[in-house]
C-alpha cells in the first residue's frame, strides 16, 4: 500500500467511512484531506493518519502543490444537484485539473469514483457529466481504476435516513419514480473496494461495478425505511407528470432541494450493475444485503428519536 495518499472529497460520507476504515487497517498511511472549511473535517480530526488542509481543490496550482510528495489520488468529488455549469464544474473540469497536475508531478496512480449509468447519451446531466469526467481521466494517460457505484446506504446516508426522516413527519408519502431500479451497496463495501483497488495493480483500467446483492425499486426502499425506523406510511406512487412537477416544486424551495428534475431523468436509467464489468468480487469483496446492515442503523435511529421524546418530557 502507497505511504501516502490525496483524498478529493474526503469529507464526504464515502470519504469518511474510508479515512475510518484506512486508520484502522494501514494506519501507516497518511491522508491528505484537503477542504475549504476545516469545520466540515471535524469528524476526521480524531484519524491520526488524516491531514486537513484548508484549500480549493478546483485551483490547479493548490492540486499541484497537495499532490507533492503523494504516491496516488483518490477522487469521491460528487454533486447530485446542480446546473449544468455545477455539474461541469465537479464532474469534468475538476478531473481535467487533477490529470493535469498528476501529470505535472509525476503521481501518476488515481482511483476515481464515478456512479452506474453514466453514458455520453444519457438523461441527465449528472450522469453525462460524470461520463465525461471518466473520459478526461481516460485520456490522461494515468494509472486509472474507476469505481462505479450504485446508491450507497449506510449509518450516515441521504437515502434512506432521509425517507425514515420523511415518514416520521408525512402521513402519506408521494413518491416519483417509485418504479425505479436500484443495487443498493453498502457503503463499507466502497470503501474496502477503494482500499482493494489501491492495493491491486491489476486493478489499473478496470472499471469496477460496485453494486449489492440485490435489485429493488425505489418504492420497497422507502417502505423498508419507514418499517425499520418506526413509521411506516403509505407510499404513493405519482405519475410521470406529477413526478415532474412535484420535482419543480422541490427545486423552488430554499436549501438543497430533495428532489430535482434532474435526479428524475437519472431514475430513467436502471442504477443496477450491467456485467459488461468486474463487480466487487473481482476485488475479493462480497458485497453485504441490505437485511444485513439497514435495520441496524435505522432501528437505532428509533430509538433514539423516543429518547429524545422522553428526555423533552422530563
Amino acid at each position: 500500500m502507497t505511504a501516502r495518499l490525496l483524498v478529493l472529497g474526503g469529507t464526504g460520507f464515502v470519504g469518511r467511512a474510508w479515512c475510518e476504515r484506512m486508520a484502522r487497517h494501514q494506519p501507516a498511511t497518511t491522508l491528505v484531506v484537503p477542504t475549504r472549511h476545516l469545520a466540515r473535517g471535524r469528524a476526521l480530526q480524531h484519524l491520526p493518519n488524516v491531514e486537513l488542509r484548508r484549500a480549493d481543490v478546483h485551483d490547479e496550482a493548490t492540486l499541484r502543490g497537495l499532490l507533492a510528495g503523494c504516491d496516488a489520488v483518490v477522487n469521491l468529488v460528487a454533486i447530485l444537484h446542480g446546473s449544468e455549469a455545477a455539474f461541469e464544474r465537479a464532474h469534468v473540469e475538476l478531473p481535467r485539473r487533477l490529470a493535469a497536475a498528476c501529470l505535472a508531478t509525476g503521481v501518476r496512480r488515481v482511483v476515481h469514483v464515478s456512479a452506474l449509468g453514466v453514458a455520453a447519451d444519457a438523461p441527465s446531466r449528472y450522469l453525462r457529466s460524470k461520463a465525461r469526467g471518466e473520459a478526461v481521466l481516460r485520456d490522461s494517460g494515468l494509472a486509472l481504476t474507476v469505481l462505479r457505484p450504485s446508491v450507497i446506504f449506510g449509518a450516515e446516508d441521504r437515502f434512506l435516513n432521509l425517507f425514515a426522516g420523511l415518514q416520521a413527519i408525512a402521513p402519506v408519502v408521494p413518491l416519483a419514480g417509485a418504479d425505479a431500479q436500484f443495487q443498493p451497496v453498502w457503503v463499507d463495501d466502497v470503501a474496502a473496494a477503494l482500499s482493494a483497488a489501491l492495493a491491486r495493480p491489476d486493478s489499473i483500467g478496470q472499471t469496477i461495478e460496485c453494486a449489492g446483492p440485490q435489485v429493488v425499486t425505489l418504492g420497497a426502499l422507502v417502505r423498508l425505511s419507514g418499517q425499520l425506523s418506526g413509521h411506516p406510511r403509505t407510499i404513493v406512487p405519482l405519475p410521470a407528470a406529477l413526478a415532474w412537477l412535484q420535482a419543480v416544486a422541490m427545486e423552488c424551495l430554499p436549501g438543497e432541494p430533495l428532489m430535482t428534475r434532474d435526479n428524475l431523468a437519472s431514475m430513467r436509467v436502471p442504477n443496477v450493475a450491467t456485467g459488461q464489468h468486474p463487480g466487487l468480487a473481482a476485488l475479493g469483496i462480497t458485497p453485504s444485503p441490505l437485511a444485513a446492515v439497514v435495520p441496524g442503523y435505522l432501528m437505532a435511529g428509533q430509538r433514539c428519536a423516543r429518547l429524545d421524546r422522553w428526555r423533552a418530557r422530563h
